[in-house]
């Protein structure tokens, strides 16, 4: 689909679904490798391949995660120039977005050693499994350029709403890591390494299928009209937004990262239970995915044209089906919570105390939902200084929350507080929407 034919469809419930379905099913293939990747290691009889491969995919995961503004930044970028109809910035766009991952990739394996070094610091391991989890990181970290420039490239079709070819890339990858993974390492022996090598060989493929699957900017001259690829000012306000919504991820991912660490000092059944109401809490954020990246596309795209009604009608469309997706998760935990947190624990002490804390869970939804889809929508319109600022005063509040609840009410005040912390960031955002929207007018 051309940039251009873009902004003349029509906006409707079905756009959106076509939009977010894809993504949602996407996310649901991300549990399935890690699981397939376990699974193939603990065919070895051994515990330290296991826990080489888990610690060495969280380092990396951890640390390419830092670059996932680049997905973020180019949603709300890309979509702006298509809604502007300015075909030539689109496909320069991808040219920077690939330059910056192939520099932020390149950084990376040069530095990989003090990475590594500072990571197990900071998270030791046994020697075994630091062993071969450095055995597997030093193969993995090659594709690192491949890694980063996949959330580029996916930004960049999720502009263009072509979130199938997202889907049809996720699961090409997917698929093919599982495969190598279980050649390497049951067919040829080769372990930790071998899983390693599969996911170094499946994100390459997948970088070269992201590619092909983009290449309609390579059609188009602009994409090598290096004056403009290195423009000054673009590539200055790309470096605004990608560096406030970094700040306003760091900031989210400290939130969550707090709320396990205080959970700690309760014990450990309480921290168990909380770790599994959190993957309730991942599950909601994969379904929400869909219709946040939705609106991340559709208010960029509004916003290139300098059209706030159709803005508006983007941010209640996507809205709309958001609050459905929370509503629906905040039933179905209500619901089936129980029975999930059985399926996840066998211990009758977590279990009990699991169930203690669920009601929080069943609110969590709802109370977060604004928040959800107020970040899609103020990506899409690529105002990541109050994304940036938003999420600072909400960080202030959620540290006020916890040292007014925490000591009072224990794990129920930290469950409050991080509550606190998502109506802060629904409200902060509310509130400076109307300027987004004069702003597109």
């Amino acid at each position: 689909m051309l940039a251009s034919q873009i902004p003349a469809q029509p906006l409707s419930h079905r756009r959106v679904l076509k939009i977010a379905l894809p993504v949602v099913l996407s996310n649901a293939t991300v549990p399935i490798l890690g699981a397939v990747d376990t699974g193939v290691v603990g065919q070895l009889g051994e515990a330290a391949p296991i826990g080489a491969v888990g610690i060495g995919a969280i380092i990396l995961s951890t640390i390419y995660w830092i670059f996932g503004f680049l997905r973020m930044g180019t949603v709300g970028l890309t979509g702006q120039a298509i809604g502007a109809r300015d075909a030539a910035e689109v496909s320069a766009l991808l040219s920077r977005v690939l330059m910056i991952a192939g520099a932020a990739g390149l950084m990376l394996i040069a530095l990989q050693g003090p990475i590594i070094r500072a990571a197990f610091l900071i998270a030791p391991a046994s020697a075994e499994v630091e062993a071969l989890a450095r055995d597997y990181m030093a193969i993995r970290i090659f594709s690192a350029p491949a890694a980063i420039a996949i959330y580029g490239l996916t930004g960049w079709m999720i502009a263009h709403e072509r979130t199938t070819g997202m889907l049809v890339l996720q699961l090409g990858m997917n698929l093919l890591n599982i495969l190598l993974s279980i050649f390497f390492v049951l067919g040829l022996g080769w372990g930790v390494q071998g899983v390693a090598l599969g996911t170094f060989v499946s994100e390459w493929a997948g970088f070269a299928l992201g590619l092909w699957l983009c290449r309609g900017a390579f059609r188009r001259p602009a994409w090598r009209d290096w004056p403009r690829v290195f423009d000054r000012a673009r590539l200055i306000h790309m470096a605004m937004v990608n560096t406030d919504i970094l700040i306003r991820s760091v900031i989210l991912m400290a939130g969550f990262t707090s709320f396990l660490f205080i959970g700690a000092d309760f014990g450990d059944v309480p921290l168990a239970a909380n770790q599994i109401l959190m993957q309730f809490m991942y599950i909601t954020a994969y379904a929400m995915d869909g219709f946040a990246f939705a609106a991340e596309a559709l208010v960029g795209q509004a916003m290139g044209a300098r059209a706030s009604g159709r803005l508006r009608r983007s941010a209640l469309l996507t809205g709309f089906w958001g609050l459905m997706i929370c509503i629906a998760m905040a039933i179905g935990f209500a619901l089936l919570g129980g029975w999930m947190i059985d399926v996840m624990t066998t211990a009758p002490e977590v279990r009990a105390e699991a169930r203690t804390y669920l009601p929080w869970m069943v609110a969590a939804p709802l109370v977060g939902c604004a928040a959800w889809m107020l970040d899609g929508i103020f990506i899409g319109a690529t105002r990541s200084r109050d994304m940036r600022n938003m999420m600072i005063l909400s960080g202030l509040v959620y540290l006020a929350a916890l040292w007014a609840l925490v000591p009072a009410f224990g794990n129920h005040g930290l469950w409050a507080a991080l509550l606190v912390f998502f109506a802060a960031r629904g409200v902060s955002l509310a509130v400076r929407y109307p300027a987004l929207e004069r702003a597109a007018g």
